[in-house]
């Protein structure tokens, strides 16, 4: 646990981490209350792109926890942020309509936009829409996919995530995909840039060995995995990232800076 005796500020993941479908993770918003205490700076980062910010932040109260609607980082979020600063002006938006809420500053367009933003619409994929971002892609459209996850838990089991339809556009194209969520620097930069800590005085708590553990060890933050939610041995075992610390739920994260 001494691994963590420097750190100044704590990323956590949601999903998985502080709950699994509507179920809280036992002890899990006393502990950021604990920290916060200790004087520990938190933000909230996620790679979901089905929630709007302002749905997130009615979720996380709605489940005990006590954070500010600015201290939440989503995958869109980081998107409306890149596409401000590059002043594009127009996107095909493949995202939850409650999603789409983030991205009003935008026009919409599926015949000749700037970028292709892509989040998840679950059982709404389909053929024609697969399709269509494929025929914008290869007239020159840049794929901006909110995340690359593999696969995500649920209360009914692990889901097949967005991570293989971006691969997918990849493959057909050969044109890369712009990655916004984790496991990308640039949205790890994005997400502490107002702390003012250094990366190596922070750490990320997440149940992904590769976005949540990875993306934050080649920051340079401590990984900090938790055995809730999409943690599976077997595939953190196989995986090249080594986690910092392991613990059986966010709760032990107390035990590190008593």
């Amino acid at each position: 646990m001494d691994k963590l005796k420097d750190i100044k500020g704590i990323l956590f993941d949601l999903d998985g981490v502080f709950y699994v479908g509507n179920e809280v993770i036992p002890g899990a918003p006393e502990t950021v209350e604990y920290l916060k205490e200790k004087g520990i700076a938190c933000r909230y980062v996620t790679n979901t792109s089905t929630k709007s910010l302002d749905s997130l932040h009615q979720q996380l109260t709605g489940l005990g926890f006590s954070l500010e609607r600015d201290e939440i980082v989503s995958a869109p979020y980081a998107a409306v942020l890149y596409l401000r600063r590059k002043q594009y002006s127009s996107c095909y938006l493949v995202m939850e309509d409650e999603v789409k809420q983030d991205f009003q500053e935008f026009k919409e367009s599926d015949t000749s936009p700037d970028v292709v933003v892509v989040g998840d619409i679950g059982k709404e994929w389909n053929y024609e829409i697969m399709n269509r971002i494929f025929q914008l892609m290869m007239q020159g459209t840049q794929l901006i996919a909110l995340h690359r996850n593999k696969f995500w838990q649920t209360a009914a089991g692990l889901q097949m995530d967005i991570g293989a339809l971006v691969a997918g556009w990849e493959y057909a194209t050969e044109k890369p995909a712009l990655i916004i969520g984790k496991p990308s620097t640039a949205f790890f930069e994005l997400s502490t840039f107002d702390l003012e800590i250094s990366p190596e005085k922070l750490a990320i708590v997440g149940d992904d060995i590769d976005s949540d553990i990875g993306g934050g060890q080649a920051y340079g933050m401590k990984g900090v995995l938790v055995k809730t939610g999409k943690y599976r041995w077997d595939y953190v075992a196989a995986s090249p990232v080594i986690p910092d610390v392991v613990l059986d739920s966010v709760t032990h994260l107390k035990e590190c800076f008593d």
